[in-house]
């Protein structure tokens, strides 16, 4: 019987067959256990609203494959003490990587959510098996690092998008040159040895910002990223926001100004046009500046350069109505700008954007700036990558063909599923 491919109007919940809910739930206890420290059963049982019989079969399932570790009986005044247990954090690794417009950021992160290591490498070749063999030797250099669990469980590789998720993954035309039209995850997986997760890089910098940055405290944000171009990582309620495809938060290629500059996208005045490092570096090259790294724009900006000032100002009063168009869009807690900018660069693109515009945010006193700078720096998507293969499989998601659900993933498990 030939494959009938699914309508989009017919979206579904992926259901919960033992042997999927069993994966689905076993990743929930970990991620409970590296949220919340050590805990007992029954404490596990009361979070993720599992069973008492599930949850003991899923951590003796961890422990035995070493991802738990047992700490003994918690110390109580009365009755039979409860037996505790947490991550082990040498039980194993995720590595993360970032492959932007001119170099490759990776991390090795540990069960725990610990950066056990991190690098940063010039990327001077764009082609793809130019960046397949870096890609390669950098996670090595990084598992080469002494005191490393040796148990790799994936990595995370994010990247400039658009993505088309019909199908094979490949990557649409305002990506890193060269790529369009190919098989990011089986290529990156063959040259890391690995299993891999391919994501936006704006949803991984959301990621990232949300476990060790800013965010931490936030459950509904926006993260604007600044990566090859302008990007808009989306966090609802602690989850990223992905859209039917992947491409949520393209925001680089909103027209901002009639009949501008020619975008790669193929249309004119586009925001990331002038909202971008790439920007940055443009207005920099035609008054001969070339060649500059981040720390050169953060000495030029220091100096009062005129080129810089004069970019930031516009910039700002171009990103201004962009942001409260955000915030009345999707009410975020707040706004963080991180990505590829020096701070200084962002502070100042912050302090020209206001006062910002009218809209939903502007709700008296706020305990929570409507704007801010993110606190991981130029680490944050690959942070957030290093989390997607244990993410991805406890996050709750949407399947487009449910005659066919028992070929996926995971579905959303709220505890009643069987172990």
């Amino acid at each position: 019987m030939p494959h009938r491919k699914p309508s989009p109007a017919h979206s579904a919940a992926l259901g919960a067959n033992p042997e999927r809910a069993r994966h689905h739930n076993r990743r929930v206890v970990l991620e409970t256990l590296r949220q919340h420290g050590r805990l007992g059963r029954s404490d596990i049982a009361h979070l993720t609203r599992l069973t008492a019989q599930t949850v003991s079969n899923i951590v003796a399932e961890l422990l035995d494959e070493g991802y738990l570790i047992e700490l003994g009986r918690r110390r109580t005044a009365r009755g039979q003490p409860p037996v505790e247990f947490a991550i082990n954090a040498d039980g194993g690794l995720t590595a993360g990587m970032e492959i932007a417009a001119d170099h490759i950021t990776t991390v090795l992160v540990d069960l725990s959510g610990d950066v056990r290591a991190q690098r940063v490498a010039p990327l001077p070749d764009l082609a793809v098996e130019a960046v397949q063999a870096l890609a390669a030797a950098e996670l090595a250099r990084a598992r080469a690092t002494p005191g490393l669990p040796e148990r790799l469980l994936g990595c995370g590789v994010v990247m400039p998008g658009p993505f088309d998720f019909e199908g094979t993954l490949t990557v649409g035309s305002t990506a890193l040159p060269g790529w369009t039209g190919h098989d990011v995850t089986a290529l990156m997986s063959a040259a890391l040895g690995t299993p891999v997760t391919i994501e936006n890089d704006a949803t991984a910098a959301a990621v990232g910002e949300h476990l060790y940055g800013i965010g931490r405290n936030l459950r509904h944000f926006c993260l604007v990223y600044f990566g090859l171009g302008l990007g808009l990582g989306l966090m609802f309620d602690g989850e990223p926001y992905r859209g039917a495809f992947g491409n949520a938060g393209e925001i680089g290629h909103i027209p901002v100004v009639p009949h501008g500059e020619a975008c790669i996208c193929g249309r004119q005045g586009c925001l990331e046009r002038y909202v971008s490092p790439a920007a940055l570096r443009d207005a920099l090259r035609r008054a001969g500046i070339d060649q500059i790294d981040a720390d050169g724009i953060a000495r030029l900006h220091a100096e009062g350069h005129p080129v810089v000032t004069g970019w930031i100002a516009q910039a700002g009063s171009l990103l201004a109505p962009v942001l409260g168009l955000l915030e009345n869009l999707f009410d975020p807690e707040t706004i963080v700008l991180g990505g590829a900018m020096p701070d200084s660069i962002i502070d100042a693109l912050i302090a020209a954007a206001g006062p910002l515009p009218l809209s939903v945010a502007r709700r008296g006193d706020r305990s929570v700036p409507r704007v801010q700078r993110g606190a991981t720096g130029q680490f944050t998507a690959a942070l957030g990558a290093a989390a997607l293969p244990l993410l991805d499989a406890t996050a709750p998601r949407l399947v487009r063909n449910p005659t066919n659900a028992d070929e996926g993933e995971p579905a959303a498990a709220d505890g009643a599923s069987p172990s």
